[in-house]
């Protein structure tokens, strides 16, 4: 179970690192470093360019939150999305000399902030989140639903685009592992009911390896 070159879990395009903003919507937006370092978990957005590019994310979060502050003197930022994830133990495998390790789909942005203000844009990006998030549910849940109450609780909060400076990912799901390995380690997986993280290792591994290992 050795860690590999990291090009091996790169994502394969665009279209990975949209999956697990999907998958995992709430990630952490972290301003570091100095005495006013802060960190909010957000649902966030992906951000398409005129050319259908992935440029930014976008999302929301309360005026109250002090780091807010922090982002109008300081717009750069770090946003850190974790997807599925488990530990892989080596007692499901007939070759105990392999060593444990973990398998995951990670996410790193380097972004810079613009806070949004405007009535517009927030009520915009408020719909634009909750239309997401209710799309392919039983009798789906719209904002206008709220009446008077949607304009008064859009006053308390902030739209913000986190424009994507650079992007580091690591989607570390047992492409390097034998076959006969691979399988082991799935079966354990989904004995312990990490059906999420099994769907994302097929998912690579049936692209990675066409041809057979």
């Amino acid at each position: 179970m050795g860690h590999a070159r990291d090009t091996l879990y790169a994502a394969r395009s665009q279209d990975d690192l949209v999956a697990l903003l999907a998958a995992q919507p709430l990630a952490w937006l972290v301003s570091a470093g100095g005495d006013d370092a802060a960190s909010t978990p957000l649902p966030l957005r992906v951000g398409f360019d005129a050319d259908g590019r992935l440029d930014s994310l976008l999302g929301h979060f309360s005026k109250r939150n002090p780091h807010a502050a922090r982002l109008q003197s300081d717009p750069v930022a770090q946003v850190l999305v974790m997807g599925p994830h488990a530990y892989v133990s080596p007692s499901w495998l007939d070759d105990r000399t392999q060593a444990p390790t973990w398998n995951y789909a990670s996410a790193s942005f380097d972004v810079r902030v613009s806070l949004l203000t405007d009535a517009d844009a927030i009520a915009t990006e408020l719909d634009a989140l909750v239309t997401q998030m209710e799309t392919g549910r039983d009798n789906a849940w719209r904002m206008q639903e709220m009446g008077e109450r949607q304009a008064r609780l859009a006053q308390g909060v902030i739209a913000l685009r986190a424009e994507i400076v650079s992007v580091h990912v690591t989607f570390k799901l047992g492409q390097d592992e034998r076959r006969y390995d691979f399988d082991q380690i799935v079966r354990g997986l989904e004995k312990q009911g990490e059906a999420e993280l099994v769907r994302w290792m097929r998912d690579f591994d049936a692209r990675a390896t066409e041809g057979g290992r």
